[in-house]
């Protein structure tokens, strides 16, 4: 029987065809952040960061054009394990989920030693700078899901300064953590769950009596 040749061409991949794999990129994202880690951002090579993942440099380029892209696509893609999908029922059953979520990025060895080395680059660039304030908002978003389902509970006044109260959301943790170097327990993230609750709490009766 003679093969349908139309079909054919139709299911054919083109030779040389760039596919862009998940697996891969998340390759890149792990090597782009171990040589940052290692060698801090103004030394990083992409070159070396394609070699730590098994690629050629041509697989970063089709993903980035640059390397401060390339910087805040793998930044940017850490928002979701922060993330807050379920509602837990309670403002500080809230918090406490969003603070171990928070705890479980920040505790690992690349990340703690990068984002020092990230703020101190976005003092000196503008553009790392610009990067770090589209990131945050990201993560920020995660936040405010938080503060929103608080309010339609009650537990919040719409009248909350919404800005202060993602503010005080990581403050701690992050100190703890970043400033500090030193990971706090359950326990500790527990009382850090109960304290801002307390004071986003607070925050909002301030706002409540001041008539905002």
């Amino acid at each position: 029987m003679e093969r349908n040749r139309s079909n054919e061409k139709k299911t054919r991949i083109p030779s040389g065809a760039a596919v862009q794999s998940a697996a891969l990129t998340d390759q890149l994202y792990r090597a782009f952040f171990e040589e940052w880690a290692e060698r801090g951002f103004a030394a990083l090579s992409l070159e070396r960061i394609a070699a730590r993942a098994g690629a050629g440099k041509a697989a970063i380029y089709r993903r980035f054009h640059s390397k401060l892209a390339f910087a805040e696509a793998a930044l940017a893609n850490l928002g979701p394990r922060v993330a807050l999908p379920q509602d837990f029922g309670s403002l500080e059953s809230d918090v406490l989920s969003f603070l171990m979520s928070l705890r479980s990025v920040l505790r690992h060895p690349l990340i703690r030693r990068i984002l020092p080395d990230l703020h101190a680059e976005a003092a000196r660039s503008e553009e790392m700078r610009a990067i770090n304030t589209r990131v945050a908002a990201i993560r920020r978003e995660l936040g405010r899901a938080l503060i929103d389902r608080a309010i339609a509970r009650n537990e919040l006044p719409a009248s909350l300064d919404r800005e202060l109260a993602l503010d005080l959301l990581p403050a701690t943790l992050y100190w703890r953590m970043v400033v500090i170097g030193r990971t706090p327990t359950r326990s500790d993230v527990r009382a850090m769950a109960h304290a801002i609750s307390t004071a986003l709490r607070g925050a909002g009766d301030n706002c409540v009596e001041g008539g905002e």
